[in-house]
């Protein structure tokens, strides 16, 4: 790269927001899939004799759920199952006028299963549609009526605990004496607290022991309770609202560190060179989720309040006990103490902490099973009642030990998700929140890098969607412990940690995850093994300061922290940018090391999509860039727009549509890029907005989706006329002008659509000569589906949404001004301009 030296100048946030249209989707050929005929009679018959048997089976609930004192919702729980290789078309299964209810969908093998809930009285609804599908006389141009459904169905019977089960295989319970803490989800119906009153009344009194608190979905509501699996299997009839039963998770994962012997005095002086907020001020808080933090801690006390130290539950007190958390403070403040200490220059920092304690001393709480979602819940409106008005953002390093989610959202990820869209106040007060992915803490994985990566996936919750979800690099490579010369780092400098989990294992519909990657230390390897040590590690604040002042820290924990101190520096740079815009600048500063490239993608050859998406997987998109994030530089430009978008409404009674899109036209150096003609320039596009989640196991692509809405940004291709451009994306633009698609692509994205349009964060490069980006200053955010459009019952169809949309231009090889033109454009004052070196 060219050793240029540019200003910099804070990023362009525009004040104009994009025009508005009306949106349909384009319709899309999409070639059905064959129909398997099956001999109408026999497989007819052998339906309606199954649903018949049925009937002995509902009497028998009957008279169980009325002998427990139920005086209402009678009902059996029924389960179909389809061929094999055949797609069941479940969605057809339901009735909501009839109060039949899909209860969940799961995948077993080659074969779909679906759990559906069956009022009493109503079982005659499954033989009105067999009966049709016998009767010739009703055929249809296709064929028997209803054979799309009852085609595919090869089994029907009464629900078992296996049925309810969609947590993974292995994590099913075998023996009936197992006793276990259950997480048990409940439909909603007509009344949420009746149906979760009723279902804990039910369930104490057969003998289940219930945890305090619960969690609140937009259809469901989720409990904990333990008891043991024969127990549950006797109290299904009884317990007949269950839809879904999963395995509570278990104690937190931390990762334990050795200290390292430092000097006292080196605090002393780091203290005399720190410029630190005053108690009070109005600055970015860091509040962060963990074991509490000792603020008598000389480097934390001046940046930790005493009011400002809270914990879940009072019997614990809000010290830090366990250490990971006064560790994640010190990172937290400083980034790598290591840092702070070897250089003489004052040091400002710009935000202060506070903390909840949400594990207690010993790091878990499976002993006496609390709600961890529940707990996250609690801890969050702690520091509100504090301070309400406060500017803060949400830093956890604490997930479940296991990974058997896979992508799946789970109660704790989808209480994230919750949090963060303020799903309470309508969105009102959105959050962000910042979690670690998840650590590998086997040697033998780390001695088997990076497959140990490949195969271990992140840890829950760290695939909620709205996170800012951190995995762990490293650039520590020297090893300096005596007596260890037969040891080498495990990862280049600049490559992927050992101990950073990733989401390669997952269904490819989940999000890319991790978003990115910061420093989380390296671990070393001989002929024997692979080994920790504390000079592959990041200095930071020890919770023991009796014994010693430093400790060592590493993994995604640090990673997390480090990502936190970040979002809080963009933050006081950028105090009323939204929490979705923090977020986009953090992942949209981001770049993939050499070593990471290395690793994950084929050397000298142009990567394929599947293998970027493959990089991400691991690396999320790299590593960022505080100075990338924080300024643009002349030949380096970056524009923010915050906007709102309606994607749905309903017109009457009819089902709800698309509503709107947004163009925007980006001010644009037009002459200047032009004037580069063939010079190879970059355009980077990051759209951040944060869904509403409806969590429950019925479908990915469903009209259950888990998503509130889903948004998609495409750009004006080179020799695309305005209209063109709209009529491409729009249906609706395709009514005032001849539309005739060319089929072309737009290979030069370096992520591309199938990939980067997963999940809540979309981010992609486009790279190409400066004369073909001339071109390409409009940019359309339109809809896509979600559980707003298509669950209309609950209302949240003509909602807006906000986004934030982030555009770089970069023109890295040349000496040229972007900036100024544009500034000039909006008559924005070019100010805090510095020299800085243009590789930065």
């Amino acid at each position: 790269m060219a050793d240029n030296k540019q200003e910099k100048h804070s990023h362009i946030v525009l004040q104009a927001k994009a025009s508005a249209e009306r949106f349909s989707r384009p319709s899309r050929q999409i070639d059905p899939k064959p129909m398997v005929d099956r001999d109408r009679t026999r497989h007819g018959s052998t339906l309606i004799t199954q649903v018949q048997n049925l009937e002995a089976t509902f009497t028998q609930a009957a008279e169980v759920q009325r002998h427990a004192g139920m005086d209402e919702g009678f009902g059996l729980q029924i389960e179909f199952e389809s061929f094999p290789d055949i797609e069941l078309a479940f969605e057809s299964l339901s009735s909501e006028r009839s109060g039949i209810e899909l209860r969940n969908v799961r995948d077993d093998q080659n074969k779909v299963l679906a759990t559906v809930f069956v009022p009493e009285g109503k079982l005659t609804f499954f033989e009105k549609l067999i009966l049709a599908y016998l009767d010739e006389g009703k055929d249809t141009e296709k064929g028997p009526k209803n054979r799309k459904l009852l085609n595919t169905i090869a089994e029907i019977r009464a629900a078992t605990l296996q049925s309810l089960w969609t947590d993974t295989p292995e994590s099913m319970p075998v023996s009936d004496t197992e006793t276990l803490w259950w997480e048990v989800w409940l439909p909603v119906k007509k009344d949420r607290q009746a149906v979760a009153a009723q279902f804990r009344e039910m369930a104490e009194s057969l003998g289940f022991e219930l945890a305090a608190g619960e969690l609140i979905f937009p259809e469901r509501t989720v409990l904990l309770v333990y008891g043991s699996v024969g127990q549950m299997k006797r109290s299904m009839m009884t317990l007949n609202s269950i839809a879904e039963l999963r395995r509570a998770k278990e104690t937190a994962d931390f990762f334990d560190s050795l200290a390292p012997s430092e000097q006292p005095e080196w605090v002393d002086e780091l203290n005399a060179r720190l410029i630190m907020p005053f108690e009070g001020a109005d600055v970015p808080h860091i509040c962060l989720l963990d074991t509490g933090i000792n603020n008598g801690h000389p480097l934390l006390r001046q940046a930790l309040a005493r009011t400002d130290l809270h914990t879940v539950e009072p019997g614990w007190g809000v010290n830090d006990q366990n250490g990971h958390g006064t560790e994640m403070a010190g990172v937290a403040l400083f980034g790598n103490l290591t840092d702070a200490l070897v250089t003489t220059q004052l040091i400002t920092v710009e935000h202060r902490l506070e903390s909840v304690k949400l594990l207690p001393s010993n790091g878990a709480n499976s002993s006496n099973a609390q709600h961890h979602g529940y707990l996250t819940v609690e801890a969050v409106s702690r520091p509100a009642v504090t301070a309400p008005n406060r500017k803060r953002l949400f830093s956890m390093a604490v997930t479940a030990k296991d990974n058997r989610d896979r992508g799946r959202p789970s109660a704790w990820s989808a209480s994230i998700d919750r949090l963060t869209s303020d799903a309470n106040e309508q969105g009102a007060e959105p959050k962000l929140f910042i979690i670690s992915a998840g650590n590998i803490d086997d040697p033998n994985a780390w001695a088997a890098y990076p497959n140990g990566n490949t195969t271990d996936g992140i840890h829950d919750p760290a695939q909620a969607w709205n996170a800012l979800t951190v995995g762990a690099m490293t650039n520590l490579v020297n090893i300096t412990e005596p007596g260890t010369q037969n040891y080498q780092p495990i990862a280049p400098f600049g490559g992927l940690s050992p101990f950073s989990t990733t989401s390669q294992t997952w269904q490819p519909h989940w999000p890319l995850k991790p978003d990115v990657v910061f420093e989380g230390g390296n671990a070393a390897k001989d002929r024997l093994g692979a080994a920790w040590m504390p000079s592959l590690s990041v200095l930071t604040t020890n919770a023991k300061i009796n014994e010693r002042l430093f400790t060592t820290t590493n993994a995604t924990s640090a990673a997390s922290a480090a990502a936190a101190r970040m979002a809080a520096q963009l933050m006081s740079h950028y105090p009323e940018l939204w929490p979705e815009t923090i977020r986009g600048l953090i992942v949209h500063s981001a770049e993939w090391t050499q070593a990471m490239k290395d690793t994950f993608l084929p050397p000298r050859a142009q990567p394929n999509k599947t293998q970027v998406a493959n990089l991400i997987r691991h690396c999320g998109f790299g590593e960022p860039s505080i100075e990338r994030a924080l300024w643009s530089a002349n030949n380096s430009l970056t524009l923010v727009c915050e906007d709102y978008l309606h994607p749905f409404m309903r017109e009457g009674s009819a089902a709800p549509k698309y509503k709107d899109m947004n163009l925007h036209n980006l001010p644009w150096p037009l002459d200047e890029l032009e004037s580069l003609g063939n010079t190879e320039v970059e355009m980077r596009v990051t759209l951040s907005y944060f869904i509403e989640p409806n969590p429950s196991a019925r479908g990915v692509t469903s009209r259950y989706r888990y998503e509130s809405h889903g948004l998609r940004f495409e750009v004006k291709r080179p020799l695309e006329s305005t209209q063109d451009f709209r009529a491409r994306i729009n249906a609706k633009a395709r009514e005032d002008v001849i539309y005739t698609s060319s089929g072309d692509s737009d290979p030069a994205w370096v992520v591309g659509t199938s990939n980067r349009h997963k999940g809540s964060l979309h981010s992609d490069i486009w790279k190409g000569s400066a004369a073909e980006l001339a071109s390409r200053g409009e940019i359309a955010i339109y809809p896509s589906s979600g559980w707003w459009k298509s669950r209309p019952a609950l209302q949240q169809y003509d909602r807006a949404v906000r986004y934030s949309l982030i555009v770089s231009i970069k023109a890295p090889e040349v000496d040229i001004d972007l900036y100024t033109p544009i500034a000039n454009q909006l008559t924005v004052p070019i100010t805090n301009a510095v020299v800085i070196n243009s590789g930065d």
